[in-house]
């Protein structure tokens, strides 16, 4: 039976992607059809429309790397499999998926806020366990207002640790708050030192990099953690190297393009345990109808949304 979808469809790199229905292909054994309701809206998705990553990737293909629907009825999370890059993604009312790529989710969940644990979900949940906090830790978010530093907070918070969250925006304070942080930081990276030092942070989490980057490795208390995994504030950093030897700061990366298939499932298992417990949240700072996706695109640019843009496929 031909099954027609309306999809969000790149077809050239460096311009907008067009609305196009597209005939769904008949599944493999392998793969399943899955019904969507909700896609996240992620960096990567913009990197790929702009040609800076999946460059070999096939055109026209449906973009899309993360989504939230119906299988048999039941609700499911869908994530991985090349899904946007490699092949047609999740930017359409029903995808053609690989099974492997099906994460079932309890009935009780909120759809929308579920299809952003493929990305924000994962990353907060590997980030804080790859830093091993504990209660006894105090806990320092860069970018706490983001959609993965607002679920950082939360799922950290949930440890017991002691937790503040960091953000250049004034206006972007009460969002850090309200996930679980004792205190949002206005600063920039060359206040950011000063700011923190009360706060000794044990712990640094590091979606920034650049200035940051160096001017939170002064701010850790010795023996503490600094988790890099990402540079959305500049590639390059200058590090003083003597005071992060002589307190032995440990400087721990993560980098969910590299995931294996099975740490990547393992990972969703654990995120979406988390998530349905309530210990890891996620924001939905505004919904975009699939038909405006290029709206959403120039948002998450410009970086007007506290939490995560969602596109509504349905």
């Amino acid at each position: 039976m031909t099954h027609t979808v309306n999809a969000a469809r790149l077809i050239e790199h460096g311009k907008a992607v067009e609305i196009q229905p597209v005939e769904l292909p008949e599944p493999s054994d392998d793969e399943r059809v899955v019904e969507l309701d909700y896609a996240g809206l992620n960096p990567v998705d913009r990197y790929a429309i702009e040609g800076k990553v999946a460059t070999d990737g096939p055109l026209p293909r449906t973009i899309g790397s993360e989504a939230a629907g119906h299988l048999d009825g039941s609700p499911v999370l869908v994530a991985g499999g090349g899904l946007g890059t490699t092949r047609d993604g999740l930017f359409a009312t029903a995808a053609v998926v690989p099974k492997s790529a099906i994460f079932e989710l309890p009935g009780d969940v909120a759809l929308d806020e579920a299809a952003a644990l493929g990305v924000v979900g994962l990353t907060a949940w590997r980030v804080v366990e790859l830093a091993e906090v504990g209660a006894h830790d105090r806990v320092l978010v860069l970018g706490g207002a983001g959609g993965v530093g607002q679920s950082l907070i939360s799922y950290a918070a949930s440890k017991g640790a002691s937790v503040w969250g960091q953000t250049g925006n004034a206006a972007k304070a009460a969002a850090i708050t309200e996930f679980g942080a004792e205190r949002a930081v206005i600063a920039d990276a060359g206040k950011l030192h000063e700011a923190v030092r009360e706060f000794a942070p044990t712990v640094v989490f590091d979606p920034l990099g650049g200035a940051f980057t160096s001017s939170a490795l002064l701010a850790i208390a010795p023996r503490g953690r600094l988790v890099l995994f990402g540079t959305s504030s500049g590639d390059e950093a200058k590090i003083q190297l003597k005071p992060l030897y002589r307190s032995q700061i440990q400087l721990r990366t993560y980098a969910g393009i590299i995931a294996t298939a099975k740490e990547r499932r393992e990972g969703l298992r654990h995120a979406i345990g988390e998530f349905a417990a309530g210990r890891l949240r996620i924001r939905v700072g505004r919904r975009v109808p699939l038909e405006s996706v290029n709206d959403a695109f120039a948002a998450l640019a410009d970086r007007s949304v506290v939490g995560k843009v969602m596109i509504e496929l349905r």
